[in-house]
């Protein structure tokens, strides 16, 4: 399975997806990445935190950055070079994280892309960030 080619890229091209965050989500990103932290999985302790609830890992937004990028833009074949990431506020069980990315530069002699990565929680940014990815060219 192939996605985009770097010369099917063009600037402002985007691509998004919405996952809802359930508390099987968060416990099973806690087991497979080993942060275990109890504000992400005991809501007694959560309770204590400005939070005063469970929260999701940031990570868990970035990996569905990562999943937009690998799935849909530029999709199959992209490799991801690098990635920053903000986090602007916390997501919740329950929240609906509405993730996007929009290429805003393309790197023709390289054939990178670089693309401003977001993930927003009723319409207010939780994580932005760039991201660069190498895509593969037609014919290589």
């Amino acid at each position: 399975m192939q996605g985009l080619f770097f010369e099917d890229l063009s600037l402002g091209q985007s691509a998004e997806t919405t996952r809802v965050v359930t508390a099987n989500d968060v416990e099973a990103f806690a087991a497979v990445s080993g942060d275990t932290n109890p504000v992400h999985l005991d809501e007694a302790y959560a309770k204590t935190t400005t939070f005063q609830t469970r929260i999701a890992h940031g990570m868990l937004s970035g990996a569905y950055i990562s999943a937009v990028i690998g799935t849909k833009l530029p999709g199959p074949g992209s490799i991801y070079l690098s990635q920053s990431m903000r986090f602007r506020r916390p997501v919740k069980l329950g929240d609906a994280v509405v993730t996007r990315v929009t290429i805003q530069a393309l790197d023709e002699a390289r054939g990178h892309a670089t693309l401003a990565t977001v993930c927003q929680v009723n319409g207010k940014t939780v994580v932005d960030g760039e991201a660069v990815i190498m895509v593969p060219r037609k014919g290589a």
